[in-house]
């Protein structure tokens, strides 16, 4: 019965996404021959993408995926762990039944209300699925709160509590938030997934002022329904899993080996590109670590790297694609920040390139110091190498060609890329042989989608309240008062950001710091697209910062290291990289420099 469930909520979520595959090629093909396009386009590729996105975080909470606070991976096993996940998903269950039972009374304003879509479909069945995907990320956080059915039982109180409160919301009205804060951030800290922190603590402050949950559903509805650019996330999500499957790494390693091989430290230097190559594919450097990690480690220790070297080689440079292009970190920004996404693309290019250099540069001191071997240049093994892999290495051209050309917008292009990756995989070399592997991919690429924009849909309610309360215009008052230079601003940010970096992932903390800083940056006349690179540049680090950095966690489990042996390991690039953030910093031609040649910036 599960794997009908399985099976069935995979085929739908493909479905979907097909749906916004081929919406923006059609707009294409019928643009550039017809002089027409599909009546309703936009509006149905904005609802799928919903769809997508619910169904998604339905995935990823039934995998266990749910993207969450780091510090849960610290507690001790034993009953106070017990204990801590029971609470995470009494709390987790209950703020996704309050939205749940919201998405119902929207479902219901809607049909009353008769509003279409377009062509005719009412907008309420697309409603539909924002109940639905919250209800079943309720019970599956019940179901792995235990793996008792008395545990499950005590978790499963939180629906029931859920509910209640979303039945009688006079309860908190005109009551205290903050003992109520304290318990959505306790949970939150014990592991609950990051939509509840940010969902719950809007749900308390809504209710304390009075309003009903269905506000919020209103405003997620909103976020994930009128942002034209918002589908580039899923599609371009989509490509980079498809080029993950299969030996599409093994044909990318071969190439950046017979390129860089000869230069000293060419293992290293390959290993550290190739990463960031696969890193702006898929999206998410824990992701790059996972995947190659086990096949980039061996041969780096059999040309002569010292084990520890390697370790933290592939463990800082699991992130530094996310300032290239198509990095899924910069589609967010510019979604999140309002500026135009070929321009963070491009403002990245450079600093980027400068993060790589600087990894790799100590990958030749340390080839040096180990007397690594250095093969000889072979022309004809370079030529070979980068006929065979010359469908993964023209993805990105493709993709900015279009962009770039004028011949299609940020959606389009994703869809391109996500069927140029379909076609490559399932037709060229065959490495998804199957359309039940396509299944699973698509549900794997889904579940990330989901894991993202879940947190973006319920943090439009909480960025609300704080507009609302008027919080960014009181940063940008006290931030004016105590700090005058524009430095030492640049500064205080670098240091914020890494230690948001730290505990959070690099999405979530886009959609809850973003609309706080980007007010007062714009004070300090720091502009828009330096502030980017600069925010995802500084979370680049963080994934390494002590004691809490995502890949220093997910490295230990990889290669099977204790954390703190990863992160000595990892130390000295993370030095090494923070040389590079600050260059980025306070060097805003690094940043600027391409987008004023192209024209596109005074």
């Amino acid at each position: 019965m599960r794997q009908r469930i399985v099976r069935f909520e995979n085929a739908v979520a493909t479905l979907a996404m097909i749906g916004i595959i081929v919406l923006p090629l059609a707009e294409i093909v019928l643009r550039k021959w017809f002089s027409t396009g599909i009546p309703g386009a936009a509006p149905f590729a904005q609802h799928l993408t919903m769809w997508v996105g619910m169904l998604g975080a339905a995935i990823a909470a039934r995998d266990g995926k749910l993207l969450s606070l780091a510090t849960g991976e610290f507690l001790p096993k034993g009953r106070l762990t017990d204990g801590a996940r029971l609470f995470a998903a009494f709390v987790g269950s209950a703020v996704a039944t309050v939205f749940a039972m919201g998405g119902l009374t929207l479902v219901t304003i809607d049909r009353l209300d008769g509003a279409e879509i377009a062509a005719g479909v009412p907008v309420w069945v697309a409603d539909l699925v924002l109940p639905m995907a919250f209800g079943l990320i309720a019970g599956r956080l019940v179901l792995r709160a235990s793996r008792y059915r008395f545990g499950q039982a005590v978790a499963a109180l939180g629906p029931v509590a859920g509910y209640w409160l979303a039945t009688h919301p006079e309860v908190l009205d005109g009551q205290a938030a903050w003992p109520w804060l304290a318990v959505v951030l306790g949970a939150s800290i014990l592991g609950a997934p990051i939509f509840v922190l940010l969902g719950g603590s809007a749900v308390v402050l809504f209710l304390a002022q009075g309003s009903k949950p269905t506000v919020l559903l209103i405003t997620a509805y909103q976020e994930l329904t009128g942002s034209a650019g918002l589908a580039t996330i899923p599609l371009f999500t989509l490509a980079g899993y498809l080029l993950a499957e299969g030996k599409s790494s093994e044909r990318l390693l071969r190439v950046f080996r017979a390129v860089l091989g000869w230069l000293p430290g060419g293992t290293a230097v390959a290993s550290a590109s190739l990463c960031a190559f696969f890193t702006l594919l898929t999206g998410g450097s824990g992701v790059t670590i996972l995947a190659v990690g086990g096949l980039l480690l061996p041969a780096l220790i059999k040309d002569g790297y010292r084990e520890r070297f390697s370790v933290g080689l592939l463990t800082s440079a699991g992130s530094l694609g996310l300032l290239f292009p198509m990095s899924l970190p910069l589609i967010l920004y510019a979604i999140i920040a309002n500026i135009a996404m070929e321009d963070l693309f491009i403002g990245g290019l450079l600093p980027g390139t400068l993060m790589l250099v600087l990894l790799a540069g100590y990958g030749m001191r340390e080839s040096l110091k180990s007397k690594a071997p250095r093969p000889a240049f072979a022309g004809g093994e370079a030529i070979a190498s980068l006929w065979n892999a010359k469908w993964e290495l023209g993805l990105p051209v493709v993709v900015m060609t279009a962009l770039l050309g004028g011949y299609a917008t940020p959606v389009e292009a994703a869809a391109v890329a996500a069927l140029y990756a379909l076609i490559m995989q399932r037709v060229v070399h065959r490495d998804i042989p199957t359309t039940r592997d396509i299944l699973r991919v698509t549900a794997d690429s889904v579940g990330l989608v989901g894991g993202v924009l879940v947190i973006l849909a319920v943090a439009v309610g909480l960025t609300n309240y704080m507009v609302n309360a008027q919080v960014p215009d009181a940063l940008i008052d006290w931030t004016t008062t105590h700090v005058e230079s524009p430095l030492m601003f640049l500064l205080a940010l670098n240091i914020f950001l890494l230690l948001v970096g730290s505990v959070m992932d690099i999405f979530s903390a886009i959609v809850i710091v973003v609309p706080l800083i980007s007010g007062v940056a714009a004070v300090y006349q720091i502009d828009p697209v330096h502030l980017g690179i600069i925010f995802v540049a500084n979370l680049e680090l963080g994934y390494l910062t002590p004691p809490l950095g995502l890949n220093l966690l997910l490295s230990s489990v990889r290669f099977q290291k204790p954390v703190l042996e990863v992160t000595r390991a990892a130390f000295p690039m993370l030095v090494i990289l923070s040389v590079g953030v600050l260059l980025i910093t306070y060097f805003p031609s690094l940043t600027l420099g391409l987008l004023q040649l192209l024209g596109r910036i005074q």
